[in-house]
């Protein structure tokens, strides 16, 4: 008897997390990513009760193998420092039953391979494409061997070569108006409890504590795309170094950091939906099928989720026979193929739904106009905080099996 065979496009988090889920289904699993090896710099996620809820559903569990601190609270504030609204990570807790995890992307990375068979991931493997037009899709790999497949889980990122393959008349990627900057500081001495966003005339700064005592850093600035800057160090003290405290402080430490070390990304998101999640014995998640703004804090969230349902829709990883010791590969493919059917009508509507209102929220971050950015901070501080969370419950207890 053999298992079924997943070969996952791409290593990130999505990728990884419907690698486990399917290894632990009983699937046989390959990961091919093209980079040589797992990254060494890098940004941090927030993971929101949805996401660790869908983790749990396969039985990840994050703060075991990461580091469960959180922050004491979490808020938004202006330049001068002042909060527009503020809530207790408590009452999260209290509301959702469990409270936000922000963690480095490379820890929970290494964390989702150490679940998988030591030879399931692939580094400096780059797919050159699918072709699902037989009994079993063929993966091509720019080193060779081609690989079969019952399944091919395209969670190729942002700019999927596969998504643009499988869909050429879709149209593709929408900028979003911002470039983003981010990195990863050590500055224990700063001890700062709360994760924050501030909102200036057309920039953002956020602060985030991580489980492991650094602080991921993310700033926005509304600027044209592909515009260049020569020192991402230099640009972030120029656009932020008069911003309240500790924002300064942090960007001494960011200066001491190599430039490398430093992101910069213009942000897209998808310009439109995709007509469905799958094609054939194909499947695309995460980036690759509902790129979305990182307002909301939920790109890598529903890249889990993708990645649990999908796992949790899919048959069982073991072959079975109709009795006569054959397995009927049409019976499989059907079976397959009814599971991918599914997977859409369970997750396109909200992917799409949660693009959308991530793409909302972050209009409100590029207004520049003194007036609409004076209505904007009146508007967040006559909210009150209990309302505010109360709309996040979509979000945050949206997660559902099938």
């Amino acid at each position: 008897m053999t298992n079924r065979h997943a070969v996952v496009v791409g290593a990130g988090i999505g990728g990884l997390t419907s690698a486990v889920a399917l290894h632990r289904r009983g699937w046989r699993v390959t990961v091919c990513e093209r980079a040589p090896e797992p990254p060494v710099t890098g940004a941090g996620i927030g993971l929101a009760p949805n996401a660790l809820r869908a983790l749990d559903a396969v039985g990840v569990d994050v703060s075991r193998a990461i580091g469960g601190a959180v922050p004491a609270s979490m808020g938004v504030r202006r330049p001068d420092g002042r909060w527009l609204t503020r809530a207790g990570t408590a009452d999260m807790t209290a509301r959702y039953g469990r409270a936000p995890l922000a963690v480095p992307r490379r820890a929970l990375t290494a964390a989702l391979a150490a679940a998988l068979p030591p030879s399931a991931v692939r580094h400096g493997t780059e797919v050159t494409g699918v072709d699902d037009a037989g009994d079993r899709p063929r993966v091509r790999t720019a080193g060779g061997p081609d690989l079969r497949a019952d399944l091919v889980v395209a969670a190729d990122g942002i700019h999927s070569p596969l998504r643009r393959a499988y869909f050429p008349a879709h149209p593709g990627l929408h900028y979003l108006g911002e470039t983003a900057w981010r990195t990863i500081v050590d500055a224990p001495d700063l001890r700062i409890p709360a994760m924050s966003e501030t909102w200036g005339r057309g920039r953002r700064f956020g602060v985030t504590p991580l489980v492991d005592g650094r602080y991921y850093l993310y700033a926005t600035a509304v600027v044209p795309p592909d515009t260049r800057f020569a020192d991402p160090r230099t640009e972030l003290r120029q656009r932020f170094g008069a911003w309240h405290e500790p924002i300064p402080a942090l960007l001494e430490r960011v200066g001491r950091l190599d430039p490398a070390d430093v992101l910069r990304n213009d942000l897209y998101d998808l310009a439109a939906p995709l007509p469905r999640l799958h094609h054939g014995r194909i499947a695309w998640l995460g980036d690759a099928a509902h790129a979305m703004a990182p307002n909301l804090g939920q790109g890598g969230c529903q890249a889990i989720e993708d990645a649990v349902v999908l796992a949790h829709l899919l048959p069982a990883g073991e072959r079975t026979d109709d009795g006569d010791g054959a397995d009927r590969a049409d019976h499989g493919d059907a079976a397959v193929q009814a599971a991918l059917a599914a997977y859409t009508a369970a997750r396109r509507d909200r992917t799409d739904a949660v693009r959308l209102r991530a793409r909302r929220v972050g209009r409100l971050g590029v207004l520049r106009a003194p007036v609409a950015v004076a209505a904007r901070d009146l508007a967040v501080r006559a909210t009150p905080a209990r309302l505010a969370l109360r709309g996040m419950d979509d979000l945050f207890n949206g997660f559902r099996l099938p």
